[in-house]
């Protein structure tokens, strides 16, 4: 299993609304892009936020969080949410309008 379908179907339904969603496999599970920017994913079970240097580095402050290291590098940008982090859905909302603002800074490909 790639990545957990059902956490895929609860951010597709929570972006759904979105102008410019679009979504490709990337890192080994399914990503979410913005204007063809990747914006968050789902790796496995958990849920991957790119957030930007500064705002990743603060999220790694709160609890269920880990830096995205795939490659075995960590990015500064980006890191995992295992799912005790977007269990609720008020969790998953919050988390995933963190990625989505980020995005919103960056130019559309």
């Amino acid at each position: 299993m790639a990545y957990d379908e059902l956490a895929a179907q609860r951010v597709r339904a929570a972006l759904e609304a979105r102008p410019g969603l679009s979504e490709r496999k990337m890192f080994g599970g399914l990503a979410f892009l913005l204007n063809g920017n990747m914006c968050c994913g789902v790796v496995k079970q958990d849920l991957v936020l790119r957030l930007g240097k500064e705002g990743a580095e603060e999220a790694l402050r709160q609890p269920h969080t880990r830096p995205m290291d795939f490659t075995g590098r960590p990015m500064a940008s980006m890191l995992y949410l295992s799912p005790e982090g977007y269990a609720s859905e008020a969790d998953l909302h919050s988390w995933l309008e963190r990625a989505v603002a980020f995005c919103k800074t960056l130019p559309a490909k």
